[in-house]
């Protein structure tokens, strides 16, 4: 008589039930766990992030979302028109990008337009500086990270958020259009978001212009590859422009989003007083 078959996935439920805690490896020390959970108490994203938590839990952290949601609402609806600058928090002001993202900003906030970024250091201040050495409105989205990143001295109106998707909305909700700066992997997820939301019809075709060519050269020649390779269609880029020039960006915003919206300057919502609301 043949034994009955025991799949693996059995076999190692049966060696996981029947360890006692002694047995079970030791991964980490006392004192690493004890940090683990002090970190994952202090980012919220992690705990959301980990899998399955307590049914109460569960519900707490949806609460939370909601909150974060609630109040970047709360700030940000009264800034106006944006556009959106994303680019690294590694380059200092003496760098060309810093430079660059900082003629940026000012040319947006000559627009009419209100400058949003993430609100850190990096591209982002550059671009938040700019807006206000021509008198424009700045404003970011921050994040909350292990090392502790500060929103930059040149906003004024920023909101700090938990989680990384919450700030994502934010960045999209209010602006009319994308400048993607030289940037690492967040620049490149927030660039390829924007790009997925306007291929989808999730948001209208707001334009998206990325500078500094030289840095995205190899990005530009794998774009141009999915094209050729058929997994995105020649239209989902018709909205990019390459570039390094700001006067060429900012032709191409005054094209594909001020003519496109029929965007004016004094149309900001009003704020209201008996709801604790204040505009800029």
């Amino acid at each position: 008589m043949t034994a009955p078959n025991t799949s693996i996935q059995d076999k190692n439920k049966e060696t996981l039930i029947g360890q006692t805690p002694a047995e079970i490896p030791q991964l980490t020390t006392e004192v690493e766990r004890s940090e683990d959970v002090a970190f994952t108490k202090k980012f919220l994203d992690r705990t959301f992030l980990r899998g399955p938590n307590r049914r109460l839990k569960e519900l707490s952290l949806i609460f939370g979302v909601a909150r974060e949601f609630l109040l970047g609402f709360r700030a940000l609806h009264f800034v106006g028109p944006c556009i959106t600058v994303f680019g690294s928090a590694r380059f200092d002001e003496n760098h060309a990008y810093y430079k660059l993202a900082r003629k940026m900003g000012a040319a947006i906030a000559n627009m009419g337009f209100t400058v949003m970024t993430g609100g850190g250091p990096g591209i982002m201040e550059a671009a938040n500086r700019g807006a206000k050495d021509v008198g424009g409105r700045s404003v970011g989205c921050n994040i909350r990270l292990p090392f502790e990143q500060k929103h930059n001295p040149y906003l004024d109106r920023w909101v700090t958020m938990d989680y990384f998707f919450v700030r994502k909305v934010l960045l999209t909700k209010y602006s009319y259009g994308f400048i993607i700066m030289p940037g690492g992997f967040g620049t490149l997820d927030e660039m390829f978001e924007a790009l997925t939301l306007i291929q989808t019809k999730k948001v209208k075709n707001f334009p998206v212009v990325v500078m500094g060519t030289e840095f995205w050269g190899e990005l530009r020649n794998l774009i141009d590859h999915m094209v050729k390779g058929s997994t995105i269609s020649p239209e989902d880029i018709d909205l990019i422009c390459w570039t390094d020039s700001v006067e060429e960006a900012i032709q191409h915003l005054q094209d594909r989003a001020v003519k496109q919206f029929d965007l004016r300057r004094d149309v900001v919502p009003s704020s209201s007083v008996l709801l604790g609301e204040k505009s800029l």
